[in-house]
């Protein structure tokens, strides 16, 4: 990690479980306070292995577990049988906070860990993982940047601004409040993108599916003229030159506002209005 540890081993809060068996599932905890617990905190993690769920509290500090997947060996195997497996549940979390600013992370990544948060509701987030979990937040206000190489992404009673991708798995976000002067971003490969705003949104909305299909319960005036003419490159060596118009769909919600964008190349697009 970059930055510099700003708080003392004392002030963290280090709880586990001294004798371990076999059958045991063991949490590496850990409780960290932010500087000035009074503002706004932003959190970072990454994952190569697992999953991450967070949840918005009222709170001041941010608590953590972690806890190692453990692979199921049969025990029919020649090589250890007759031997008793002893786990390897060690999860390397550690946790570097100075200014308000917090990073998050393990020192395995061939092993599963998953990662719980608790965090103060007005906590800002940049959540990665490549495979083997998914992302999950709820409760929290902020600004919110996820992404999800194999996994699906799911924001549940959220406030702020998301820019939110999932590769290969479905999008579903629920949003209570949005910050109007915030451009968002949803995009995946191979799922769906399913989102859910308040009724009173006011958005440009910029609309891309190769494959799927667009749904919406807003009335969205789509402008078919003035479509952005994009000029990838200048004459080279041998004289060519590509020009093209852009295939986007734009639109206006309730007069237009904040630049929305939605991209989907496998999976439909559903733009909701909260009831």
């Amino acid at each position: 990690m970059k930055k510099s540890i700003s708080i003392l081993a004392a002030c963290l809060i280090l709880t586990g479980t001294a004798a371990v068996t076999a059958q045991e599932d063991v949490v590496d905890r850990l409780s960290v306070p932010f500087s000035d617990p009074g503002k706004p905190g932003f959190i970072e993690v990454g994952l190569v292995n697992g999953s991450i769920a967070v949840t918005g509290y009222d709170g001041g500090e941010v608590v953590i577990e972690a806890k190692t997947r453990t692979r199921r060996i049969s025990q029919d195997e020649e090589r250890v049988k007759g031997m008793i497996r002893i786990p390897v549940t060690t999860t390397g979390l550690e946790v570097e906070e100075k200014d308000n600013q917090m990073e998050i992370g393990v020192e395995s990544w061939k092993r599963t860990i998953d990662l719980t948060l608790r965090v103060p509701f007005n906590t800002s987030l940049s959540l990665h993982t490549v495979n083997n979990g998914d992302i999950k937040i709820e409760n929290v206000r902020g600004e919110l940047d996820v992404n999800n190489t194999n996994g699906r992404v799911t924001l549940t009673n959220v406030s702020g601004s998301v820019v939110a991708h999932a590769l290969n798995k479905d999008l579903i976000v629920t949003f209570d409040q949005i910050f109007p002067e915030k451009p968002m971003s949803f995009s995946t490969l191979n799922g769906d993108v399913n989102v859910t705003f308040p009724a009173d949104l006011k958005a440009d909305v910029y609309i891309d599916s190769d494959n799927g299909d667009v749904y919406s319960d807003f009335e969205v005036e789509l402008s078919r003229l003035n479509r952005e003419v994009v000029e990838e490159n200048k004459r080279d060596r041998d004289g060519k030159y590509r020009v093209r118009i852009d295939r986007r769909i734009y639109g206006k919600i309730n007069g237009g506002g904040q630049e929305i964008t939605f991209k989907s190349f496998q999976g439909d697009i559903y733009i909701r209005r909260a009831k």
